[in-house]
């Protein structure tokens, strides 16, 4: 069976997020998402509209998502890797090489981000209604 890893916030839920899980979860048998904590979030200096436990009971009822684990901090990837048994390491292509230290453990793909949406996208434009 081959396993395919992601990380991400995964707030505000969109099609640019249902289409890297399942552009992710067709790269093996097995999809598991990491979602920043609430914790982990905060140390970024990012702020999720929705809490760690309603991100990942949203992750948890879509059909590409095999489990859902914390992300609690940036060096837990190789662990993970391990742990999970993770052939395969998949992220948006705006990350393009920051992860290409991980190839010592598994294979590391880039997949291309979905043109015209996006999480800032979203809030910018609630922003541009609520504040005319």
């Amino acid at each position: 069976m081959k396993k395919v890893i992601t990380y991400g916030t995964f707030d505000l839920l969109h099609w640019g997020h249902i289409n890297l899980l399942k552009r992710a979860r067709e790269l093996g048998d097995y999809l598991v998402v990491a979602i920043s904590t609430d914790k982990f979030n905060e140390l970024k200096d990012k702020k999720a509209y929705h809490s760690y436990e309603n991100r990942k009971m949203i992750l948890e009822s879509i059909r590409y998502v095999d489990e859902v684990i914390p992300e609690n901090n940036w060096e837990q990837k190789i662990e993970d890797i391990k742990e999970h048994d993770i052939d395969i390491f998949v992220m948006g292509d705006d990350w393009k090489g920051k992860f290409d230290f991980l190839k010592d453990y598994c294979e590391v793909v880039y997949l291309p981000r979905t043109i015209g949406i996006s999480t800032s996208k979203i809030k910018n434009d609630l922003f541009s209604v609520n504040n005319g």
